[in-house]
């Protein structure tokens, strides 16, 4: 079995400065994690909120012993996102998450985001024979697929990861929907994003809670938990386990996913944890058996 790899994705949501700072130090400090992914995936319109704290943000993070991967935007629409695009992969070491960052990191080593469609097999060698190395499956694979394609990835001398906490990417837009719930456009949106930490609950016509949105982007409205699987999904050679950040104690999940990791306790106790920091209990695993993603099947524990 791949030895065990937590790590911290890049952070979706449209957070002040001082905000995201904080929470890169803390986690640079005080978070058991391997790698952290860094950048702006959502909306290049938010790359200049820190651009100037990035540099101090990698080396505090470099300093706590935390492996540092510059991640590209998931969709590419204006020259100011190719930009953005050409910038990011500048970076030592960087995650594809949108096929046009291919063309710059040509002929060098780089990881495949979970935003880049890994579906299939053939995908996985054609994109390892042009320099990928580590592969973050989409969330939405069933158990079967994720150890078929890991399998695959493990012939080609590739590793792969998969995210287990935090509301799921599922779909991206030219379109904002934030600015368009709050009577702007996607050109004129004030960074109203800004005004939901964790992304803008929505309600069907009935009341019932249905998405989150996030920018361009739709989330699920519940949150993935994998803890029940996390020793399945390492029997199908997943190597490295992803933390989506949000606006709880991310330090707190984040020890508790690496003591689950570590075998110092249950699934069930990792569970409690996440009660007792107050993640939502409305959580979701489906699509890992196959069935709706909002979805929670209780595991035998």
């Amino acid at each position: 079995m791949a030895a065990a790899n937590l790590t911290m994705g890049p952070v979706l949501f449209h957070w002040p400065e001082q905000q995201k700072r904080d929470f890169w130090f803390r986690i640079a400090d005080e978070a058991p994690v391997d790698t952290v992914y860094l950048g702006e995936v959502v909306c290049s319109k938010r790359t200049p909120f820190f651009d100037h704290s990035l540099e101090a943000v990698a080396e505090r993070l470099q300093r706590g012993g935390k492996r540092v991967v510059w991640s590209t935007l998931a969709e590419v629409v204006t020259k100011l996102d190719r930009k953005v695009i050409e910038s990011f992969c500048g970076f030592d070491e960087v995650e594809a998450n949108d096929v046009s960052a291919l063309h710059y990191l040509s002929g060098r080593p780089y990881r495949i985001g979970q935003y880049l469609n890994t579906y299939n097999e053939e995908t996985i060698r054609y994109l390892s024979k042009n320099g990928a190395t580590h592969f973050c499956l989409p969330v939405e694979l069933p158990m079967p697929t994720v150890a078929n394609l890991a399998s695959v990835a493990g012939n080609v001398g590739a590793s792969v990861e998969v995210q287990v906490f935090g509301k799921v990417s599922l779909a991206l837009s030219a379109r904002c929907y934030h600015a368009r719930a709050h009577g702007r456009t996607k050109d004129n949106c004030m960074f109203v994003c800004e005004n939901d930490p964790d992304g803008l609950d929505l309600k069907t016509h009935s009341g019932k809670p249905f998405l989150s949105v996030n920018g361009i982007q739709t989330l699920s409205e519940k949150c993935l938990n994998l803890s029940s699987e996390i020793a399945g999904l390492q029997e199908a050679g997943v190597s490295a386990f992803r933390l989506s950040p949000h606006s709880c104690d991310m330090v707190g999940i984040a020890t508790a996913y690496r003591q689950l990791l570590d075998g110092a306790i249950s699934a069930g106790e990792l569970d409690n944890r996440l009660d007792e920091i107050g993640v939502p209990v409305q959580r979701m695993n489906g699509f890992v058996y196959g069935k709706p993603g909002f979805e929670y099947v209780m595991h035998q524990r």
